[in-house]
């Protein structure tokens, strides 16, 4: 992760979006940290308003982005299913992450 960067650190569930596309996971950026983000990183957000970001779970790092959720105010961060089966979280799981918006 970037030396100059800000990196935070929060804990969250993991869920299941629900519906036909039932295979995708998420992590809910929590609503502090998403005005934050959004206030700091906002004007340079790229398409559907997301953010890229370096992410860290346990042992696993990617890069991805995290897109806005305008029902909850929040961000959302897509979980990899090889990053769910390298650090085993499923549905319903908590889990420490650490996340930091990339240039």
């Amino acid at each position: 992760m970037g030396a100059m960067a800000t990196m935070h650190r929060f804990s969250a569930k993991v869920w299941l979006y629900p519906g036909e596309t039932a295979s995708w996971h998420f992590i809910t950026v929590p609503k502090i940290l998403s005005t934050q983000l959004k206030k700091k990183h906002g004007a340079t957000a790229r398409g559907w308003g997301s953010l890229p970001v370096e992410v860290r779970i346990g042992k696993t790092s990617w890069t991805t982005s995290i897109f806005p959720d305008s029902k909850s105010g929040t961000y959302l961060l897509p979980l990899k299913v090889n990053v769910r089966r390298a650090e085993g979280l499923f549905d319903g799981d908590s889990t420490e992450v650490r996340i930091q918006v990339r240039k």
